[in-house]
């Protein structure tokens, strides 16, 4: 196989100055011209003074409230997109809601340069436990797999049993999927006595990669290597052979800045992560993931020479992710608008050791729990444990939602 996706991956330093300074302001002026939504945000701006990275800070910070705001004015995407609606193939919706787009084009979220650092090509079979359900993650996958001659089984999620049948069945060689879920796929064809070694691969993503899970795939002779990407933008970095850090994928640009500005960070300090997508059909600029990492030092030893980042290193809001769904702010406030009876509400994830966990403490005098375990899965998108308290038990820290787990 051949080691690099592309000769991008493998640009010195001086070849990618030039790209960028190409690339960047072609971006802009596609944006101007082509996406109304954007017009009004860069009309101070012109396209030729924005060449490389420093220049972008001439411009606002997109985030998703202002994309729902302008989705709500202009449906279905603010009028963001640089094509004609008529040519959009696809439409997605993620918690919020907040609505994406995505073709059929060619590797068009730029996940396979991921999957071929994993090693994953012609002759695999890709089990894609991804949803396919409203959100991108499914088809984004797919998308990759078809981009790298990989064929591919689209599971999606849940039906653990008929998944592990399938894998010995069909002798899937890759599996695609949160971190976590593949391990209880492999407990399950332990269970049933089902031969699943023909897994040598698994691509995650959509959650945390606890070490103990990856060590796990390890002694199964299964190389795990995880990536990091929005249904927003696509495919934004992932780790290779080396795994030392994530590297940028190639069609983003990746600034570090101090939460809730445009200003970037000092080198090699957490900060907010805010991409710019060289995308021409959905030119996001600026737009902040409202998740923290930081930049790393050099280039990685696999080869490839873009910049690396640190990882995930927690939200820049109290926004977290859980087995691939986001938990906000949002949705605990309306949990405690639906039952005016609590006073407080908690959300605190977790991990067991193979699990994401979630627990709901609620303040309230009432004894009884199914209400809210029903309006909780209605409201969060995921089951959770519920335990009542007392008024005045919660922690008074200003956090609703605690993410009490650990990479370390």
């Amino acid at each position: 196989m051949i080691k690099f996706y592309d000769s991008l991956e493998t640009r010195s330093t001086e070849m990618r100055e030039k790209d960028l300074a190409k690339n960047l302001p072609r971006q802009i002026a596609n944006a101007q011209k082509n996406s109304v939504g954007l017009a009004n945000i860069l009309s101070n701006v012109d396209a030729d003074d924005i060449s490389q990275v420093s220049d972008l800070a001439q411009i606002p910070v997109l985030r998703k409230s202002d994309l729902g705001a302008a989705q709500k004015a202009n449906v279905p995407l603010g009028g963001l997109e640089a094509i004609k609606k008529s040519e959009i193939c696809h439409l997605f919706q993620s918690p919020g809601p907040i609505y994406e787009m995505g073709q059929k084009s060619h590797d068009w979220w730029r996940f396979g340069r991921f999957l071929h650092a994993l090693g994953v090509g012609a002759n695999d079979v890709v089990q894609n436990t991804f949803s396919y359900h409203f959100t991108p993650a499914g088809m984004m996958f797919e998308n990759a797999a078809e981009a790298v001659g990989a064929t591919v089984f689209p599971a999606g999620p849940g039906q653990t049993e008929l998944q592990a049948r399938v894998a010995a069945d069909l002798g899937v060689t890759c599996y695609a999927g949160t971190p976590d879920y593949l391990n209880t796929i492999l407990q399950k064809g332990d269970a049933l006595g089902l031969d699943l070694s023909k897994i040598r691969t698994a691509a995650v993503s959509g959650g945390p990669l606890f070490p103990q899970i990856r060590q796990g795939y390890i002694d199964r002779g299964i190389s795990c290597l995880q990536c990091y990407a929005t249904a927003d933008l696509g495919h934004i970095a992932y780790e290779t052979e080396a795994m030392d850090g994530l590297i940028v994928d190639e069609g983003v640009i990746v600034e570090i800045v101090i939460p809730g500005t445009g200003i970037p960070v000092a080198a090699g300090e957490i900060g907010e992560l805010v991409v710019t997508t060289l995308n021409p059909d959905y030119p996001l600029i600026r737009f902040a993931t409202g998740d923290l990492s930081a930049v790393l030092p050099g280039v990685s030893p696999c080869g490839r020479t873009n910049m690396r980042i640190a990882g995930w290193k927690g939200r820049a809001d109290q926004a977290t992710k859980v087995k691939g769904m986001f938990v906000r702010p949002e949705q605990v406030a309306a949990l405690l608008e639906r039952h005016p009876e609590v006073h407080k509400a908690r959300v605190e994830v977790n991990h067991d050791g193979q699990n994401d966990t979630l627990l709901v403490r609620l303040e309230t005098e009432n004894t009884e729990c199914e209400s809210y375990e029903n309006s909780i899965r209605e409201l969060l998108k995921l089951r959770a444990a519920v335990e009542l308290c007392h008024k005045g038990d919660l922690p008074r820290d200003g956090l609703v939602i605690a993410d009490q787990r650990s990479t370390s």
